[in-house]
């Protein structure tokens, strides 16, 4: 998960390298450029991207098909409902409300919320950030400021894939995001204080930024959130996931619309106050995950055979989420 969630940060770097090569022809471009680039590729996933297996006549994961029950190379419809049901496939979508009920879902979500808020914040505002601040006794043009942001992307290639590494080592969802959301704030303090010094100092700072605060973010929208949506209480229910990964990251989204705009008032005044609001997040972001952090450090330490344990930091079973709530 943390080396396939890699392209969204190497979309980032793609766009900013295209956005900033196209500043010559003036800011419009910047825009122009990606929307057809974006035009383009929406185009080619709607032709040719497969819906779902069946409309390629693929099997599902976990379904059991006859062959005496195949009609050329397709299989009828009530055939396949009747193997889904008796396979424990539940084909009914879940509920909203019960998505958030789900362990788990509403402390991750609320997570990732302040998590893209520091994230997106970076995205949008370094480029004008590192030219506006003198490095090395100097400040660089608007085109390399906007190539040296790149490198905060390519440091969350880098966390996304030791976040998802650390994740399956540890079997410790929480207690790996939490990490590395814990030590974003001293990544982003130092940015703030010694980024300015040289340029050599600037890139090191700006990549380890990256690592920490991106490294969270990518594991949430993820693993994390494929976990959730294949929780035991949602009864065998399949049909969750794409849910529970809108809750998350459609909640992760609020904070990164919120993010940039707030940034945009605070560094009128002071990009000290700017670096304190994101340091102040990131440290609310891993606040939320306390109470997982510890159900899944007892879990390491003591064991567990209970799944939600780990997920609820209780050790009483949940009872089944009805999926039409």
């Amino acid at each position: 998960m943390g080396v396939w969630s890699a392209h969204t940060s190497i979309g980032n770097i793609i766009g900013s390298l295209i956005a900033t090569g196209l500043l010559r022809f003036g800011w419009g471009w910047s825009f122009v450029g990606p929307a057809l680039l974006i035009t383009f590729l929406g185009i080619v996933v709607y032709l040719f991207l497969p819906v779902n297996p069946p409309a390629v006549d693929a099997e599902r994961d976990g379904t059991e098909v006859d062959s005496t029950m195949r009609l050329g190379d397709t299989i009828t419809e009530s055939f396949l409902s009747s193997r889904m049901s008796t396979t424990g496939f539940d084909r009914r979508a879940v509920g909203f409300l019960a998505a958030w009920k789900i362990p788990g879902v509403a402390p991750f979500a609320f997570c990732l919320f302040f998590t893209k808020l520091v994230s997106y914040t970076f995205l949008y505002w370094l480029p004008f950030y590192v030219s506006q601040t003198e490095i090395g006794g100097e400040h660089l043009s608007q085109e390399t400021s906007g190539n040296l942001s790149t490198l905060f992307d390519v440091g969350g290639v880098v966390g996304g894939v030791l976040a998802g590494y650390f994740s399956d080592q540890l079997d410790g969802r929480a207690i790996t995001a939490g990490g590395f959301i814990y030590l974003t704030i001293p990544a982003l303090f130092l940015y703030r204080t010694y980024g300015h010094v040289s340029m050599t100092i600037n890139i090191i700072l700006m990549f380890i930024a990256g690592v920490f605060v991106n490294g969270p973010y990518a594991l949430i929208t993820t693993a994390v959130a494929a976990d959730l949506g294949t929780h035991k209480s949602l009864k065998g229910n399949a049909r969750a996931l794409a849910t529970v990964t809108a809750i998350i990251d459609g909640t992760g989204s609020v904070g990164a619309a919120i993010g940039p705009v707030l940034t945009g008032y605070i560094a009128a005044i002071s990009w000290d106050g700017v670096f304190y609001m994101l340091m102040t997040a990131a440290l609310i972001s891993g606040l939320l995950l306390t109470q997982l952090i510890i159900a899944e450090v007892k879990t390491l330490l003591y064991g567990s055979s209970e799944e939600d344990e780990v997920v609820s930091g209780s050790s009483e079973p949940r009872p089944p989420i009805d999926v039409l709530i």
